[in-house]
Order: C-alpha cells, then sequence, then structure tokens
C-alpha cells in the first residue's frame, strides 16, 4: 500500500528540479518513559494531546510543542508533495542524544532510534533516506551500533553532536577517543551529519532565545575547527562530513579563524601544521542560512558550489519550513545558473551520502 502511494504520486512529473532535502528530524510517535525505565535523568518523553498536537517534555519540564509531522510519516510525505519535496533525510532531533546518560543506556535509546528510522525508510525507500545517531559517550559502542546502522539497517550514516557531553566531561570532536569513530566512518563509507546540541553559554544567555540564536552557530564554527585543527580531515581525508546551518557562524568568521591560524601557530598549529584554507571544499555545509540569497551566494563562495546542500532543518520554525518559506525557495531565488541550483538542490547531497541516483526515480505506472 506504501509503495502504491509513492508510485501513484510521483511528485517530480512537473517540477524543474528535482530536490533531497539533507536536514530534516522525525521522533517515534512512541517513546519509552526512559526516565521511569532506567531510574534517573530528565530523557525525553511525549504526551499526545486530544487537538493532535504533541508535547514533549524533559523529565518533567516542558521543553517544545511539535506537530504530528515531528513523528507521523505520511504527515511528512504530504508536506514533501505539497512543498515538491522528492526525499528527506531523516535523523532524529538532537535533544535526543542523551550522552550525559550512561553508556548502555545511551546504547538502548540510539538502538531504539535507529530502528524506528530504518522502519520508516524501508517503508517509503524512493521518499526517505535514514541517519542514525550513536552512543558517542562509548566509542566502542558507537562504533558496534555505526556498524548496525550501516550494514544491517541499510542508513546512509550518522548524525552526531558538535561536540559530546558525558556524564564525567564535554568532549570536543578532537578528542582522541572518538577518533576511531570518525576512522570507522571513513571505512564503512558513512556520511557523519553534525548538528549543534547542548549549547555553549546557555546559562549565561537564557533570555531572548539566544542559544538557538547566538550559541547554535558558534557550536558548528567550534566543530569545524576542532576537526580541522585536529588534525581529523587531514588523517582521514576520504571521511564525508557535512555540518548543519550552513556550518554555523565558521564562514562569517573563516577570515579571522584562518588569520588567527597565520599569526598564532604556537596556539592553533598544535596539532596539524596545514592552515583552515586547506580543508575548504573538503567538507559539505547544508545551505540554510537564512532566506538571503546573497548570503547564501558567500557560503557557496566560500566552501564550493560542490559542497552545499540543501538542508531546511524540517520541520522546526528557525528553519526554511515557516514564515511563508518552502523548502529550497533561498536556492531558487538566487542568480545561480539553473546546473548550479540543481546541484544545491539534488547532486551534492547525492555525493554526500553515497546515493545511487537510479533508487530515487520515479517508477513507472
Amino acid at each position: 500500500m506504501t509503495e502504491q502511494r509513492v508510485q501513484a504520486r510521483p511528485v517530480n512529473a512537473d517540477k524543474k528540479f528535482k530536490i533531497i532535502d539533507l536536514h530534516t528530524h522525525i521522533l517515534p510517535e512512541n517513546l519509552p518513559n526512559f526516565t521511569e525505565k532506567f531510574g534517573y535523568g530528565d530523557f525525553i518523553r511525549l504526551v499526545h494531546n486530544d487537538d493532535g498536537t504533541t508535547d514533549m517534555y524533559k523529565g518533567n519540564s516542558f521543553f517544545r510543542r511539535v506537530e504530528r509531522n515531528c513523528f507521523d510519516p505520511e504527515a511528512v510525505l504530504d508536506d514533501m508533495d505539497r512543498n515538491g519535496v522528492d526525499v528527506q533525510v531523516l535523523c532524529t532531533v538532537p535533544v535526543m542524544f542523551s550522552t550525559w546518560a550512561e553508556p548502555e543506556h545511551t546504547t538502548e535509546i540510539a538502538r531504539f532510534l535507529n530502528d524506528d528510522i530504518a522502519a520508516t525508510v524501508k517503508k517509503h525507500p524512493r521518499r526517505f533516506v535514514g541517519l542514525g545517531c550513536l552512543p558517542m559517550n562509548d566509542p566502542n559502542a558507537a562504533i558496534v551500533e555505526l556498524r548496525r546502522c550501516i550494514q544491517e539497517l541499510g542508513l546512509k550514516g550518522v548524525q552526531i553532536g558538535t561536540h559530546i557531553k558525558t556524564k564525567d566531561a564535554d568532549l570536543n570532536l578532537d578528542h582522541p577517543s572518538l577518533f576511531p569513530i570518525f576512522q570507522e566512518a571513513e571505512k564503512l563509507g558513512a556520511a557523519v551529519f553534525v548538528h549543534p546540541w547542548d549549547m555553549m553559554g546557555q546559562p549565561d544567555m537564557p533570555k531572548y532565545w539566544l542559544p538557538w540564536l547566538v550559541g547554535m552557530p558558534a557550536e558548528a564554527a567550534r566543530a569545524i575547527c576542532c576537526l580541522i585543527f585536529g588534525g581529523v580531515f587531514e588523517r582521514l581525508p576520504n571521511l564525508r562530513v557535512c555540518f548543519a546551518h550552513g556550518g554555523g557562524s565558521f564562514p562569517a568568521t573563516y577570515a579571522r579563524i584562518e588569520h588567527g591560524f597565520k599569526v598564532r601557530q604556537d596556539l592553533c598549529a598544535v596539532d596539524n601544521p596545514h592552515p583552515p584554507s586547506k580543508y575548504l571544499g573538503q567538507f559539505w555545509v547544508d545551505s540554510w542560512v537564512g532566506p538571503e540569497p546573497k548570503l547564501l551566494k558567500q557560503l557557496v563562495e566560500l566552501c564550493g558550489e560542490d559542497k552545499i546542500a540543501l538542508g531546511t532543518d524540517y520541520p522546526f520554525p528557525l528553519g526554511e519550513v515557516a514564515d511563508g518559506l518552502t523548502p529550497g525557495c533561498t536556492v531558487r531565488r538566487s542568480d545561480f545558473s539553473d546546473k548550479l541550483k540543481q546541484k544545491l538542490l539534488w547532486h551534492n547531497a547525492v555525493a554526500f551520502l553515497g546515493l545511487d541516483e537510479k533508487d530515487f526515480l520515479p517508477q513507472k505506472a
């Protein structure tokens, strides 16, 4: 029945561009009460309301209200059809990472989320691609789950945080304990999507939504700098990494970062002798820098026209899905050539994910 729906409603029939949305989030409709099960912690739980909305709680504290398109694949498909999106890349909501918990519990949550995403992709294989999540607070368990995601579940990669908050420490992505995970991802050909969470400075700026408006962009810059300065990109040149939200504040502060490397190599070139400029064009970023095409143009000029892929942060309002915006509208409104627009809307995501485009061609009736 599901496959018949996909075949009967080919969204690409009368569109100018094929569209993959690289950055979207989904939850299982029903989550176990992990706080009750494990006996501690402010794990996320869902309370479904009579009006069709769902309230997310962290422990007993209200966190966010979401609509059905945060967990119902049919509602997501309706939005995709309406907005002309051919394929969505699904990953969990980052608040679910739960790396602050006991490693065995983080592993159990990751497996539950990954199984759910894999099941959704299996039902709609021409409309969805899946990214898993990992218990990054236990590198050995993370490698085991990474292999399961790729080799057993058929997911194309994983989503990780911009840093890893464990119960004992906060680890930046250059931490030696994490390198074997990246090494295994390169070996498996697994894409790694880096998304901010547990934003820096939250206790100091609780008002005005500043953790999302200021902290999130800084988190992405933090992650990029750590993977560059820490030598991860140097040691793993075939590792495919994409950073959410257009790389956050990294593009805007790149000139400062490059200059800082040159004038204070005693501080910056501690683990890698090569400047940040060497790695421009080695990693991907998603396209969402806001609704201004001129900012997107600057991003393309910095990172390269082959390394920007459409990402909307669907279904959340800070992304390219609210206030009259539709997925890919910033790319379409730009003065880019049609060839470049199609790269940003489709081909670059295909390359990042390692997809076979034939798997996503509309089937003949």
